[in-house]
């Protein structure tokens, strides 16, 4: 029969007395008011037709419901409201089946849980990723989770936002059929067979008993990743009101904490950053350019940087090609990259027909002339500009006129490198963060010369490794290093007006970050910036202030971790205050003649943010950065600046 329609997003089918809704609201079936009002349309009309016995939910395309729709974020509620339209669905007298069809995600979610039935094919991603946004599920999510899987797998899927697939879900209990078959079909028998069946409602069910340690360690867990944040704290309390209250009061209160979380500064942080990161690698001048196409990706360097670099490619179903200057060093690449891959096998990211596959497209090599077949080309080399630029020399000769042309380097020009090359218009930084593989952050470099081509390349490039772009422009450091090293700067002046590297690192890991200042310089080694102080040694102003505590501790072999000792002492592997360093931080204050004063965790944090924002600021006024919030991104992304917080800019006012 002829489809009936309901609203602008919501139609029908009936087939043998079901009534099939289909949401079409692209790219993700967003919660529209048009898509509820849809639904509730749907809904009055299988009441009244006695042909219809069931009904069967489902989205369009590759998506079921994707959750809210961002569109109305911020802007007053429009009638039907989410809970409404989930307690009509719930408290319906017809069943009513969810063919989760592609991703089910928050409200979309949420939806599902209210239906009577839910069946889903194999490639549904489910999950309530409200936490991200810094609130939590307010149309059921966290009431009625619990009531199917039990409040420990509850507390752990919303306070940590997880999407996990059909197959997890299956198991969890979340779904109740795993359909391989035509979904719809599956789904529309599932439907009658329900009809002559009391009605699985969710939310009279009991939430299942379990042990109180395993719901007191989930919980535990739970709020020790949520680092101060409090949506995810908010929601393990929700999780466990389900265990103890009606379903209405529970409902209530979890309604009313969304309604106060959604107008907390942490959540306008969090959604600052989701709307920067659908911002981030947009040029717009870039709008009608076509990239160009690559399939092989060429690699020289395959240590630590090109191996992970090797790796993003191949995940990405790149052919690649790794370069070495010895046969030796090719076969210690080739094992390296290998070990990367073993790595994924073991933890279960990919499977061995997966790795397997990978190693079928990578080649390394000790014979540059392999690269011919490249039409990207990265060099991860020494990050030394004679290194850079023979390289890069040597390489126009052996590649296509048509290739592009990368370099990865953290702090070198790369103006200087592109200019020593025939075709400067082919050369563009990809400056990668370590390990590669793992880290999102890409900073793509819009060099002097770059084509336009060129750089709408490097950003499909990167989007298809699943990184986040940044485009910036040539400064030293790019965007990233350039305010970590204001940002150090600040520090260690404040370390010699009296604070010590131990109050700073608390003061910082209080505010949210991951860990102190002082604590990241000991992990990452402190030889490789000593290098570069002394390497700078001739070139720095005299009259800028230096402090030389850093250098004092590099001279006594204070290394870092790896060497026992840097800005602290590791007895047994244990990072702990060593007088020493304090011995040594007073002797440099004492030649300055600086007479220490104290200073609080709010000033610390006040000082390094005022640092961190001043340093964007110029990267702004420069045109080294596009836009405020890809400042704040590449902070969040590469440098551990807590995302709830927004990043430096954020945090700053500077919207």
């Amino acid at each position: 029969m002829s489809a009936l329609r309901f609203s602008d997003t919501i139609s029908a089918t009936l087939t043998d007395g079901v009534l099939v809704v289909t949401i079409d609201n692209p790219p993700v079936n967003a919660l529209s008011a048009d898509v509820r009002a849809g639904l509730m349309a749907a809904m009055d009309h299988a009441e009244k037709d006695s042909a219809i016995v069931a009904l069967v939910l489902t989205g369009a395309g590759n998506a079921f419901i994707g959750g809210a729709d961002i569109k109305e974020f911020g802007k007053p509620p429009i009638e039907p409201l989410l809970p409404q339209v989930i307690a009509r669905i719930e408290n319906f007298s017809k069943p009513i089946v969810a063919a989760i069809n592609g991703v089910a995600l928050g409200g979309g979610l949420e939806v599902a849980l209210a239906c009577h039935k839910r069946d889903a094919g194999p490639s549904a991603k489910i999950g309530l990723p409200e936490v991200k946004l810094g609130i939590v599920p307010g149309a059921g999510g966290t009431q009625r989770l619990p009531r199917l899987i039990g409040t420990a797998a509850a507390i752990e899927l919303i306070s940590s936002g997880r999407i996990i697939s059909a197959n997890e879900a299956h198991k969890l209990g979340i779904i109740d059929g795993l359909i391989e078959s035509p979904l719809i079909d599956a789904a529309i028998v599932s439907a009658k067979s329900a009809a002559d069946l009391p009605l699985r409602r969710t939310g009279t069910l009991s939430v299942p008993s379990e042990p109180a340690e395993a719901i007191d360690k989930a919980a535990t867990e739970a709020l020790r990743k949520a680092r101060g944040q409090r949506a995810p704290a908010e929601a393990v309390r929700l999780v466990r009101l389900a265990g103890t209250t009606s379903l209405a009061e529970g409902l209530a209160e979890e309604r009313r904490t969304f309604m106060e979380l959604r107008d907390s500064r942490e959540a306008a942080a969090l959604r600052h950053v989701f709307f920067a990161e659908r911002a981030a690698g947009r040029v717009e001048s870039l709008e009608k350019v076509a990239p160009r196409k690559i399939e092989t990706v060429g690699i020289v360097g395959t240590g630590l940087m090109g191996s992970g670099i090797a790796v993003a490619a191949l995940n990405a179903g790149y052919r690649v090609i790794g370069i070495e200057q010895t046969q030796d060093a090719a076969d210690n690449g080739r094992e390296r990259i290998t070990g990367i891959l073993d790595k994924a096998v073991q933890s279960g990211r990919i499977d061995t027909a997966g790795r397997d596959d990978r190693l079928s497209r990578l080649t390394v090599a000790a014979d540059a002339q392999e690269l011919g077949q490249a039409d990207l080309v990265i060099e991860a080399v020494f990050d030394d500009l004679t290194v850079k630029t023979e390289l890069f020399q040597r390489l126009g000769s052996i590649i296509r006129t048509d290739a592009i042309l990368a370099t990865n380097t953290s702090y070198l020009d790369p103006n200087v490198i592109g200019a020593a090359t025939a075709h400067p218009e082919r050369v563009v930084g990809l400056h990668f963060f370590s390990p590669a593989n793992v880290m999102r952050l890409l900073e793509v470099v819009n060099c002097e010369k770059t084509a336009p081509d060129v750089l709408a390349s490097a950003l499909a490039f990167a989007k298809r490794l699943g990184k986040l772009p940044v485009v910036c422009g040539v400064t030293e450091g790019f965007i990233g290093n350039r305010i970590f090293s204001a940002y150090r700067r600040e520090a260690e002046f404040m370390v010699e007006d009296g604070a010590l590297p131990h109050e700073i690192d608390a003061a910082l890991e209080a505010f949210g970050f991951p860990m102190g200042l002082f604590a990241v310089y000991d992990m990452a080694g402190l030889e490789i910036a000593w290098a570069r102080r002394k390497r700078q040694t001739a070139t720095r102003d005299p009259a800028a202030r230096y402090v030389v505590i850093a250098d004092r501790l590099c001279e006594a072999g204070r290394f870092g971790q790896k060497a026992g000792r840097g800005w602290y002492a590791y007895p047994d592997g244990k990072r702990t205050v060593d007088p020493e360093v304090t011995a040594i931080i007073e002797t440099a204050r004492a030649e300055k003649d600086i007479a220490p004063k104290s200073f609080t965790a709010d000033e610390i944090v006040t000082r390094l943010l005022k640092a961190m924002a001043d340093e964007g600021d110029a990267l702004l006024a420069e045109g080294i950065a596009a836009r405020a919030s890809d400042i704040d991104l590449v902070m969040i992304n590469g440098y551990g600046f807590p995302p709830h917080k927004g990043g430096p800019m954020f945090a700053a006012g500077r919207r």
